[in-house]
């Protein structure tokens, strides 16, 4: 009945009666992974939303009130239970990067792209389910430490990966990424986020794995090789988990789901 009572308060809290009939009904991607006793829901986010589309809601909703805690990547500091809370123009991104020059300008070139479109950390996936957890006190924690996150940016190779134009072939040319370029990624990965399609994700991961394979198996094989190792481990407890990782990392041969399966785990896509 609690679950019932937090899913009806969720779906209601979620957008206003005046913009819900305005909102696009979205529906990004979500998996399941389960065995007698544990229920492991594994959703891919995007960091970075205009917050134009309904999507905490359907599948992702049930999913989310259904489970007893929220597990995102890390826990950013100031957000952590206890810490004051700020406004969310001040938050820091979730993806928060102290790496090399080179890296960090590629980042904040990638974050005014997304800004110049609307986007904003504070409409991001991970800060609407953050938040929702707090307000109903399920409890909230990470794959990795923030100080794990950290040091892994800071140990980016110097040059940046470089994030492929849809449709550009691996192995192109790399030449420097425009602003423009960039903000015509960022609005076709949300597009394609919000209908739970991973191609365009598979095709950058790609071209990141071609054009810098370190970066590439830093951030996603060893990272995703890892969380499937904690849900492996989280499926000897009984229970059920709302796993919230970025969609790239739910994507691409390497994906989290590719490396369950190479430890005999089977997950299914239920929208």
């Amino acid at each position: 009945m609690a679950k019932f009572l937090i899913a009806a308060a969720l779906a209601a809290a979620s957008v206003s009666p005046a913009s819900a009939s305005a909102m696009a009904d979205a529906d990004p991607a979500i998996w399941v992974v389960n065995d007698h006793d544990t229920i492991i829901y594994l959703f891919g986010t995007f960091h970075a939303l205009d917050g134009r589309t309904a999507w905490f809601n359907d599948e992702v909703l049930t999913a989310f009130a259904a489970s007893d805690e929220l597990v995102l990547e890390t826990i950013v500091p100031d957000l952590a239970r206890g810490a004051p809370r700020s406004s969310g123009a001040s938050r820091p991104p979730l993806h928060p990067v102290a790496a090399t020059a080179s890296f960090l300008a590629s980042t904040r070139l990638a974050i005014s792209a997304g800004r110049a479109r609307g986007m904003s950390s504070a409409n991001g996936a991970d800060m609407v389910l953050r938040e929702a957890a707090d307000a109903f006190g399920k409890p909230v924690i990470g794959l990795e430490s923030f100080a794990a996150q950290l040091n892994m940016f800071r140990s980016m190779p110097t040059r940046p990966a470089r994030l492929a134009r849809p449709g550009e072939a691996v192995g192109a040319a790399p030449d420097r990424v425009t602003m423009q370029d960039l903000s015509v990624a960022m609005g076709e990965m949300q597009t394609a986020w919000n209908r739970g399609d991973s191609r365009i994700f598979a095709m950058m991961l790609n071209q990141m794995r071609w054009n810098s394979p370190d970066t590439y198996h830093v951030m996603f094989t060893q990272r995703n090789a890892h969380w499937a190792g904690w849900i492996a481990r989280r499926l000897q407890q009984p229970g059920t988990a709302f796993v919230a990782v970025g969609v790239g990392h739910l994507a691409g041969p390497d994906s989290v789901q590719a490396k369950l399966a190479e430890l005999n785990i089977r997950s299914a896509r239920i929208n």
